[in-house]
């Protein structure tokens, strides 16, 4: 399995517009983050997690040709706004896309693009796309696959584990069951948006409590803000520990 870090910003990416701070204006290209999404391939089959807002850009920039399926976390905006790019994988994959989440999250996703699902308008150009309601663990593509129901301010969305790998992104907050389903896992990536803590996502110190916790072989940091000069706070970080990068690739066992 191969992890492939589309984008590890936060939802206003970095460089931030209008910003002049030193990391928007920092010259790393490990500075530069576009909008929070993973690739996950396995078994010569492309996941897609969250349809970022820069959806586009990311797959121009690591030539993305095929997209099997996408698991949404949750309807906010710079984890959903990219929705349309999928049609373009329609078009050279000539078949529907499964797309799979909460009940509460495709509901709100077909709220908010109906012109997807209402079958008006000119279907050669809009997404063609399979609506999955995600209820308890499942199999795609050889990968276990579990729902874990992480909490995002007020709200409960979804983080994935795949296999040994887990992703939870914006999160704020993990119940004891989801902590359970979490045991002996290889990867975790984990949301630390900034370095003081945040009513809706887990602050530098609250994420690495929760890694000390559960003990992965390697956790990685994700959906990052302008706080963070990756060289610096990397160098910084407990032994296990680092901040993703777009462009990050993680090779779990041997199979692709």
């Amino acid at each position: 399995m191969k992890i492939l870090f589309l984008g590890s910003g936060t939802s206003t990416g970095v460089p931030v517009i209008g910003c002049n701070c030193s990391i928007c204006q920092s010259d790393n290209p490990k500075n530069k983050r576009t909008r929070a999404s993973i690739l996950v391939s396995s078994n010569n089959r492309n996941i897609l997690i969250d349809t970022a807002t820069d959806l586009r850009f990311q797959a121009l920039t690591h030539k993305i040709a095929r997209i099997d399926a996408v698991f949404f976390t949750h309807a906010h905006a710079d984890h959903i706004h990219g929705i349309d790019e999928l049609r373009s994988f329609n078009l050279i994959q000539g078949a529907p896309i499964p797309c799979y989440g909460s009940s509460e999250t495709m509901n709100a996703i077909k709220d908010k693009f109906g012109y997807v699902f209402n079958d008006s308008g000119n279907q050669n150009w809009t997404p063609k796309l399979l609506i999955n309601i995600v209820e308890a663990e499942f199999e795609l593509f050889g990968v276990t696959v579990i729902p874990v129901r992480i909490f995002h301010g007020e709200n409960m969305i979804f983080g994935y584990r795949l296999n040994n790998v887990a992703y939870l992104t914006d999160c704020s907050g993990i119940p004891v069951t989801s902590m359970n389903s979490l045991q002996n896992i290889s990867v975790l990536i984990l949301d630390a948006t900034r370095y003081q803590p945040h009513n809706k996502h887990y602050g530098l110190k609250e994420a690495i409590e929760v890694i000390k916790e559960l003990k992965p072989e390697r956790a990685v940091l994700t959906h990052l803000s302008h706080s963070y000069d990756h060289d610096k706070v990397n160098s910084e970080l407990p032994e296990g520990i680092e901040l993703a990068y777009d462009g990050m690739e993680i090779h779990i066992g041997n199979e692709l």
